[in-house]
């Protein structure tokens, strides 16, 4: 390994700086928290800001916020993440963590689709692939992804009638879905009971992007024999960590 450069590592410091409160900062205050030289920040600051990576507040003079430069990195790394390939790292850091069997899914129409998978440990384990399309309304993740929708979204997807059933457990009833899934919204995640497989049941959380929206959705699934409430309460903080993951790979800031 090569030998790390002083200036480079000071200069990365003062950017790393802007990611925390209102994003704005002077050079003293750099200089204050960082413990550096005023004529080293000075130097630092200006070469930055020449390079577009810093640039003055109009209205607070003094003072910089992060410049373009940072944004068009930013979008750069962002063009060349893979969700299923991040997800499949996470879902096995998760799986690790647990023992039990994890997806990552993604909703396309009333439908989500699996595209990541990591299986259980144990000798007694759920049986699914990724690429496996379900119906969305059956499962952990298709409720949580369902939930995140706007009410117009929602309702340009749900059928007039009766939802189509997996098991004795499936929600068929529109109605009673929607009640489901604004108390998924507001618990942020969601529970499926056999509802997809009469043998198990699953938590889910959501995976969003850099710009908020969610994307995606986590889950863990555990056959009933390993099923408790107790246990989904342990799976579903699981599931809610292995999406806050996933979701700032995907270059989501969380708040606080």
């Amino acid at each position: 390994m090569g030998r790390r450069v002083p200036a480079v590592s000071r200069a990365l410091d003062i950017l790393e700086l802007f990611l925390e409160g209102d994003g704005t900062l002077s050079a003293p205050e750099i200089t204050r928290r960082l413990q550096l030289p005023r004529t080293t920040v000075h130097e630092l600051v200006t070469t930055l800001a020449a390079r577009s990576y810093l640039v003055p507040v109009a209205e607070q003079p003094g003072r910089y916020r992060l410049g373009v430069r940072t944004y068009q990195l930013g979008s750069r790394y962002a063009e060349q993440l893979d969700l299923a390939a991040e997800g499949q790292q996470v879902a096995r850091l998760v799986a690790e963590s647990c023992g039990e069997t994890v997806h990552v899914a993604v909703l396309e129409g009333t439908d989500v689709i699996y595209i990541a998978k990591v299986d259980s440990t144990h000798a007694v384990r759920m049986v699914s692939a990724a690429g496996r399309r379900l119906p969305a309304h059956c499962t952990a993740v298709g409720k949580m992804l369902l939930a995140s929708l706007t009410a117009e979204e929602l309702d340009a997807r749900l059928p007039a009638g009766e939802l189509p059933a997996m098991t004795a457990n499936s929600l068929t009833d529109v109605v009673e879905l929607r009640r489901v899934l604004a108390e998924t919204a507001e618990r942020g995640f969601a529970v499926e009971r056999q509802e997809s497989n009469a043998d198990v049941s699953c938590v889910a959380a959501p995976v969003r992007d850099r710009a908020g929206r969610v994307v995606a959705a986590l889950s863990v699934s555990v056959p009933m024999i390993r099923w408790s409430e107790r246990r989904q309460g342990e799976l579903a903080e699981l599931a809610r960590h292995g999406a806050r993951q996933l979701s700032e790979r995907l270059g989501h800031s969380q708040p606080g």
